[in-house]
């Protein structure tokens, strides 16, 4: 037996290793490029036939062979800077926040470490995932506010030429917005993202229902899990939410008015502009250019965390 030495201390154990935080941020941006270039045109199809009179097409293949006519290719992906740029720290903000609020949820909430019942390998509930996801959706608003305002009012310019535009690009639409308008133009629809993304309770509360079930009805391998679950948890997100995204766009673009020379602003509530899809529309108002928008979801999510699974894979 070996003999031991008394009044020296033990080595301390090998510190665990740190997370290396650069890969998420890096593959982020691998996966916002992926989300862009499969989910754009869709989001263009479904803003234009959320934002125009329904005479103006009669569906969205309608509206997909007109833009492709007039504009060509690049049409459907006008407005792509903003949200390709914004991805990459709405993804950050986005899945960094979740986590955060995840943990805080868990150990003071659901599962705190003081009371008599914790259990330190009892997970979060579902309801508790759901509850993370509001709160990421709102902080990620902040972000994603302006991001969007840009984005839509880029896409629904139909003039092939730019000079024929209100606004030549994204810098040109956010210097143009703040000179006559200020921060209050530029996030101008914050309270409908807001309460658009409060319908993220959906999407992760179902991306946990998936994944659970996934887990332990099937063999799929957890790259195969995130993929399935993140799609399949994106369509029903898009199902709840859709109505209060039509609200959204026909807020984010309505006119602003004033030294801008855009028009007269029709909806200075969200009431207003709610109730103004509802007159034009009736019901199907609120799901005008649905289509697109749930064909985009799965796709466009799941080869999205395709390509963000693969590079933190990748990464030393």
């Amino acid at each position: 037996m070996a003999a031991v030495t008394l009044g020296t201390t033990p080595p301390a154990p090998a510190p665990a290793p740190q997370a290396k935080n650069y890969k998420g941020f890096v593959a982020g941006i691998f996966s916002g490029i992926a989300k862009l270039s499969v989910g754009h045109p869709f989001d263009t199809i479904k803003v234009r036939l959320q934002t125009t009179a329904s005479t103006r097409f009669t569906g969205p293949l309608d509206c997909l062979a007109s833009t492709l006519r007039n504009e060509g290719v690049l049409g459907l992906y006008k407005g792509a800077t903003p949200p390709l740029v914004g991805w990459m720290f709405m993804d950050s903000v986005m899945l960094g926040s979740l986590t955060v609020y995840r943990r805080l949820l868990r150990d003071n909430l659901f599962n705190p470490p003081w009371h008599p019942l914790h259990d330190p390998s009892r997970p979060l509930p579902t309801h508790g995932h759901g509850l993370a996801g509001v709160m990421a959706g709102a902080t990620v608003s902040f972000i994603a506010a302006p991001v969007e305002h840009i984005k839509a009012r880029l896409q629904i310019q139909y003039a092939a030429k730019k000079t024929e535009r209100l606004y030549t690009g994204p810098i040109d639409a956010l210097q143009k917005i703040w000179r006559h308008h200020g921060i209050r133009g530029v996030y101008h629809g914050l309270g409908a993202t807001l309460l658009f993304r409060s319908f993220f309770f959906f999407w992760w509360g179902s991306y946990d229902v998936f994944s659970r079930w996934m887990r332990e009805y099937t063999k799929l391998s957890a790259p195969a899990i995130n993929f399935w679950a993140g799609g399949l948890s994106a369509q029903v997100f898009w199902i709840a939410s859709y109505p209060s995204d039509v609200v959204k766009q026909r807020i984010m673009t309505d006119p602003l008015g004033g030294g801008l020379g855009d028009g007269v602003r029709r909806f200075p509530r969200w009431k207003d502009a709610a109730v103004a899809v509802y007159r034009e529309g009736g019901a199907k108002g609120y799901w005008r250019g649905f289509l697109p928008c749930f064909l985009r979801a799965f796709p466009a999510n799941a080869v999205a965390l395709v390509a963000f699974e693969a590079v933190m894979r990748s990464l030393p």
